[in-house]
């Protein structure tokens, strides 16, 4: 690996540019490499630490220590390619440059947009000042997870709330996984009656794929769980423990109710990074526009995305990560050598709903709500809560990242292909 520098207005070159060194632009580099090792990558990454974010859940759940959801971003960039340790504050996709923040330029033949999306936290009122106090947590921050696990351990008595902002969002079921591992924990030691627990959404189902609803809707009953669908949070007063939810009815008639808690989970509205959502690369929803087989642009053919910035219909997962990079590597190789796109991506998505310490519904869907399940059902049934999808998530699947994924591992990863292309 290459630590880069630039001077301002500098122009550097590289034949493939990926921007971001989370999960998606890492594993991606990688899969690139395994195809093609002569290809010049460059990563560009800001960011000092890098976070397997699946884990943080974990950590608000009392299961996993903080310091395995992180290392050092050197420890992880690949040592093949050029590091430009800065942000992006544009992409000129007609003179085929990414701009850095210093002003300099990294020009690509072909480049990725990996950059992950952002967390809109004042996007719901007063909820940045709120954090870390009062009982107001997320495990969404960087960070927080261990003030929630330190909120469900101290709480006896009085009303926790969990928010789900509306979709999309990075995992979508991390809301209820937060409130689920809660519950699950008041429930063993013996306070689960005395807590009022409400689920505050603002969709209007539970899960997005209705086939893994029936087991989730057995565990809010089992935690008594009141549920609120079309009620987004809108803002939050920590020094008088009050948040403000607005409510929507059939008729598209909304209101705004005041709930007084002893903690909350809040969860913010989340958008892809400025430089996407305000640029030509954007589609209406301000996500990447790529076309949804072979995540390649609609517009500029030189250009791939995947991960969370994705406008494709997918859930943000690092799971849907894991299938897309091998379809961008594979596609992206093939177009250098003006061959034709032969890969597809069928939208899957991964979300282990952690519904209690040791089970989980190991939901595994793609475009359409399409079931596609990694293990016959002998092994584990995903509608159903399990302790082997459990076993999965907490013991397997970190090593799987650290070690497999961002290393170019496909693991059950292999990509379709593409229908009609010979």
């Amino acid at each position: 690996m290459t630590s880069t520098t630039t001077p301002n207005g500098s122009v550097k070159t590289h034949t493939v540019v990926i921007v971001g060194g989370g999960a998606a632009g890492i594993s991606v580099a990688s899969s690139i490499r395994k195809r093609d090792s002569n290809i010049d990558i460059a990563i560009i990454e800001p960011a000092n630490r890098h976070h397997y974010q699946p884990g943080w859940t974990m950590v608000g759940g009392g299961v996993f220590r903080p310091e395995v959801t992180s290392k050092p971003m050197s420890q992880v960039m690949p040592g093949f390619v050029s590091w430009y340790q800065q942000a992006v504050t544009s992409v000129d996709q007609e003179m085929n440059q990414v701009v850095l923040e210093d002003g300099s330029s990294v020009e690509y033949k072909a480049l990725v947009l990996a950059p992950g999306l952002e967390l809109n936290w004042a996007g719901i009122e007063g909820l940045e000042d709120a954090l870390g106090s009062n009982g107001v947590t997320s495990n969404y921050r960087e960070g927080m997870a261990s003030y929630t696990w330190e909120m469900v351990q101290s709480l006896k008595k009085g009303r926790a709330l969990f928010s789900q902002p509306p979709m999309p969002i990075k995992c979508a079921g991390a809301p209820q996984k937060a409130m689920y591992l809660s519950a699950d924990y008041w429930l063993r030691h013996g306070v689960l009656n005395n807590l009022d627990i409400q689920f505050h959404n603002a969709g209007a189902v539970l899960f997005g794929v209705p086939d893994y609803v029936p087991a989730l809707e057995a565990y809010i009953q089992k935690y008594g769980i009141d549920l609120n669908f079309q009620s987004t949070l809108v803002a939050v007063n920590g020094p008088s423990k009050t948040a403000v939810f607005r409510t929507t009815d059939g008729d598209g008639n909304s209101q705004d109710r005041e709930v007084s808690f002893d903690m909350l989970h809040a969860v913010p509205p989340q958008r892809a990074p400025h430089f996407i959502r305000e640029s030509a690369l954007a589609n209406e929803g301000g996500w990447l526009d790529l076309e949804d087989d072979t995540l390649r642009h609609k517009t500029h053919t030189n250009i791939f995305g995947l991960g969370d910035v994705s406008g494709t219909g997918n859930a943000k997962t690092a799971a849907a990560v894991r299938k897309q990079a091998p379809v961008v590597a594979e596609n992206l190789v093939a177009s250098l050598h003006n061959q034709p796109l032969r890969a597809a991506y069928l939208g899957y998505g991964s979300c282990p709903l952690t519904v209690e310490n040791g089970k989980i519904v190991l939901a595994e869907f793609g475009y359409g709500g399409v079931l596609q399940p990694s293990f016959p059902k002998w092994i584990n049934d995903g509608t159903k809560a399990t302790r082997a999808a459990w076993y999965l998530k907490a013991k397997q699947l970190p090593a799987l990242y650290w070690h497999g994924m961002l290393k170019g591992h496909e693991w059950l990863a292999k990509p379709a292909p593409r229908s009609g292309v010979n």
